[in-house]
């Protein structure tokens, strides 16, 4: 069994900040990569940012200079802080993990069951 627990969410007012964590938990051989998708209401699921075991990263064009994605591997967690904050951004936020389970397993995506975060003008 994998758990992804996300911790962060929130309200805050336009221009603000926020860091988003994701710690991945359980039976847990190794992690090919972990990041944030998010869905705002009426919405489909959208990646938002995503990081490689090799630190590899990429982002959505919406985020792009606002929003650093890093991980801890030791602690098998990812965290998202954003910055500057808009309406927009308002959604909730789900943390997934690419991971093997065991060594034979095959890479499988795990998902968190999402923090909210809402964002004043």
């Amino acid at each position: 069994q994998v758990q992804l627990l996300e911790s962060g969410g929130g309200l805050v007012q336009a221009g603000g900040s926020l860091r988003l964590s994701c710690a991945a938990s359980g039976r847990i051989w190794s992690i090919n990569a972990m990041g944030w998708y998010r869905q705002a209401p009426g919405k489909q699921r959208d990646l938002v940012a995503s990081i490689t075991s090799g630190s590899s990263t990429s982002y959505a064009e919406s985020v792009k200079g606002r929003c650093t994605i890093s991980r801890d591997s030791a602690k098998n967690t990812v965290y998202l802080q954003m910055d500057s904050l808009k309406p927009e951004d308002t959604a909730v936020y789900y943390c997934y993990a690419d991971l093997w389970s065991t060594k034979w397993s095959g890479g499988m995506d795990y998902w968190g069951e999402g923090t909210l975060v809402t964002v004043s003008s």
